[in-house]
């Protein structure tokens, strides 16, 4: 049996796109007789904790918790710059490379500094998409050897069965940072006179969305969350830079159109499924919403398929053929 030690400390740190990543690879591989899961975790949900974790716990004491595992699988970018056992790391985007302003001094300074050294560690690197495989080819040379592309799921949370929000909306979801684009999807919701409403949690930026059309509700469980994504008019994700973008998936198994970023991982997680939008364009992404409602049936449609093509059953054994290539 293999046994794979994996980092769950950003589960103290985020219930974002990544928390969505280990939970839902963490909940197969646990069901899995072949896999033997071994969670390493340092720190608490505080702040405080972040420079020891980046200081302490990834360069030095991560890679020695882990010397009796076969494979070390950092679900992110931060991991160890020397590691005794194969360490495999996931790599969802490089904003921090794309748009560092949209990151604050720490993330800035930290990220091309430490990312490069974690990825040449590594024996192998999980891309979450094609687009991510040809970022990490672009931007730090990473030999596409190296490369593994597996995609994310959606969890069974997220169907069209199931009570509805009231309201005549527009959904958006993600963390209060300026890289979600809000202000412009705000902009945009008040020329199309449909209210606005924001779910995430707070983040950084000072990041203004109450108020003239705008509702924010904070972060709320995934069971609140499917039943706002069934209610709203459409989904608006015009974020700009993803690597994936699971809230796009998610919408699409709750059958609500979406509408979202043209050139990014979300365009390819939508394959024609969705309305493309420029993200730096309030009127643009205005017009893209009333051609979402108008659309609504097709969108809907070619959504749910889409998203049944994600499962995180099908990540799970992925990743798992990359542990045992990586540990061979």
């Amino acid at each position: 049996m293999l046994t794979v030690g994996i980092d769950v400390t950003p589960l103290a740190q985020t219930r974002a796109g990544t928390a969505r990543y280990i939970n839902g690879l963490m909940r197969e591989l646990e069901r899995r007789e072949d896999v033997n899961v071994h969670p390493l975790a340092f720190g608490g949900r505080a702040r405080l904790w972040n420079l020891p974790r980046d200081a302490l716990w990834y360069p030095f004491v991560l890679g020695p918790a882990a010397r009796r595992d076969d494979v070390l699988h950092c679900p992110t970018y931060r991991g160890p710059i020397r590691s005794s056992v194969p360490l495999v790391v996931t790599v969802h985007d490089l904003a921090v490379f794309r748009h560092p302003h949209a990151f604050n001094p720490w993330s800035r300074m930290y990220g091309p500094v430490v990312i490069p050294h974690v990825l040449r560690t590594a024996r192998l690197v999980i891309a979450v998409s094609e687009f991510t495989k040809r970022e990490l080819i672009e931007l730090l040379s990473l030999p596409e050897e190296r490369i593994r592309v597996v995609r994310n799921g959606v969890d069974e949370t997220f169907t069209r069965a199931g009570p509805s929000a009231d309201g005549d909306y527009i959904l958006a979801v993600g963390t209060l940072e300026p890289r979600k684009n809000l202000a412009r999807i705000a902009a945009a919701a008040r020329r199309t006179g449909l209210e606005l409403r924001v779910v995430g949690a707070p983040g950084w930026g000072d990041v203004e969305v109450n108020g003239d059309g705008v509702r924010w509700l904070g972060d709320v469980p995934d069971d609140e969350l499917a039943r706002l994504y069934r209610g709203a008019r459409c989904f608006a994700y015009a974020s700009l830079y993803e690597g994936f973008g699971i809230p796009v998936l998610e919408a699409m198994a709750c059958g609500t159109p979406v509408v979202t970023s043209r050139g990014g991982g979300t365009e390819e997680v939508a394959n024609g499924a969705a309305v493309l939008v420029d993200p730096f364009d309030p009127a643009e992404i205005a017009s893209g919403i009333e051609r979402a409602v108008l659309q609504r049936d097709d969108l809907v449609r070619r959504g749910r398929e889409r998203a049944r093509m994600f499962t995180w059953r099908a990540a799970a054994e992925a990743t798992i053929d990359v542990y045992r290539e990586a540990s061979a």
